[in-house]
């Protein structure tokens, strides 16, 4: 079998798709798979002055993207398929649009989330969309429903994309949860210490609760200086913020709070002191409203780090019987959680389940569930 894989962008920076699409080029040459892969090139984005992701390079990267590099792709689908037997797999529902109206071969398209789709259809996703916006995402799941297959990484996504467009026969949707990004483990606590010792300006002597992403609205960053705030005469640890620091609204809060000397932000570690960082925290409190998947569950499960996190969508599914949940709302339950965890029984019990759930998401796994899906789209799909 040989596969075309559509890529992104790169200066869109979409770090968790360029390793996704990574993985499967690595990964299916091993199941006997030829692999050749295609991506927008930068052309017009070469023009790029000042901000990377102000108004003009969103433009310029829509003339690569979607002026540009349709015909391309077009025209190397062709030349690959005139060589022998194709299927053709979009790495990334955000570029479903490039699947042609009447497929000729096999399309499949990975479904990440559904969260801008909704936020364009004014659902509460913290996905807002302008008009232009509304229009792409009414293209996104149009492209979506003309593929001939599509995996969602959660149940959770694909339940939505079943809500927002029904399947049309001969049509096939498979759940297939992601792998790892990066082979997360535990450090020897040595090691770890040796890691963090290279990142100043944390006390990490202390415990601290840790939260893992952006300042998005939907990752409910509020919530988590919220519990620091109700352990203020419980628990004397720190929040430690990672992959992005806390913004404005979000150092004001803690200063409203009065917690803003025990908040520390941690922008860009490496994967290997990430590691060190989720093996020495209290918990991972991750009390997202919304989410496609949840990287960070999984990445502190398997690096020993208990898991706090809410109900909703995605994360129960991801951190299975390894996690805590709450509702994103509920504070009280959240911070009752992060004091158990001090209780060494429950917590080593904690971590346990965490190391089992984690050991779901292997890569090899996923990529397996990929080729049988594949073959599966191509039974399917009557090729002329």
């Amino acid at each position: 079998m040989r596969v075309l894989l559509v890529g992104n962008y790169a200066p869109d920076a979409q770090q968790g798709m360029l390793r996704f699409a990574g993985i499967l080029r690595s990964l299916l040459p091993q199941r006997g798979i030829e692999v050749v892969s295609v991506a927008p090139r930068v052309r017009w984005g070469v023009l790029m002055r000042g901000d990377p992701n102000g108004p003009a390079a969103k433009w310029l990267g829509y003339f690569d993207k979607y002026l540009l590099f349709p015909g391309e792709l077009r025209r190397r689908v062709a030349a690959e398929a005139a060589r022998g037997p194709l299927l053709v797999h979009v790495a990334d529902h955000s570029n479903s649009i490039y699947v042609p109206r009447r497929p000729a071969i096999p399309w499949v398209v990975t479904c990440h989330d559904m969260l801008a789709v909704r936020g364009a259809r004014g659902e509460a996703t913290d996905c807002p969309a302008s008009a232009l916006g509304r229009r792409l995402q009414i293209a996104i799941i149009s492209g979506l429903s003309r593929a001939s297959g599509v995996a969602c990484d959660s149940s959770s996504t694909l339940a939505d994309l079943d809500r927002l467009a029904p399947r049309t026969p001969g049509h096939l949707r498979r759940r297939i949860l992601l792998g790892q990004n990066h082979p997360y483990r535990r450090p020897e606590p040595a090691d770890a210490s040796s890691r963090l010792a290279a990142l100043p300006g944390v006390p990490w002597d202390r415990p601290f609760l840790l939260h893992v992403g952006s300042n998005l609205a939907r990752k409910n960053r509020s919530a988590v200086l919220g519990v620091l705030a109700a352990l203020r005469d419980r628990w004397t640890g720190n929040a430690v913020f990672c992959g992005a620091g806390l913004d404005t609204e979000g150092t004001a809060r803690a200063r409203e709070l009065g917690v803003e000397r025990r908040v520390f932000n941690l922008p860009g570690p490496t994967e290997a002191q990430l590691e060190a960082v989720y093996s020495r925290a209290h918990a991972l409190v991750f009390p997202s409203t919304c989410e496609g998947f949840g990287w960070p569950v999984i990445e502190a499960q398997a690096c020993g780090c208990p898991v706090v996190a809410s109900d909703r969508t995605s994360l129960p599914e991801v951190g299975g019987d390894g996690a805590l949940y709450f509702a994103p709302d509920d504070v009280a339950g959240m911070s009752a959680a992060v004091l158990s965890l001090a209780v060494p029984a429950a917590r080593a019990a904690a971590i346990e389940r965490g190391l089992a759930n984690a050991a779901r998401f292997g890569q090899d796994r996923m990529v397996d569930e990929y080729v049988a899906f594949y073959a599966d789209v191509r039974n399917q799909t009557k090729t002329p």
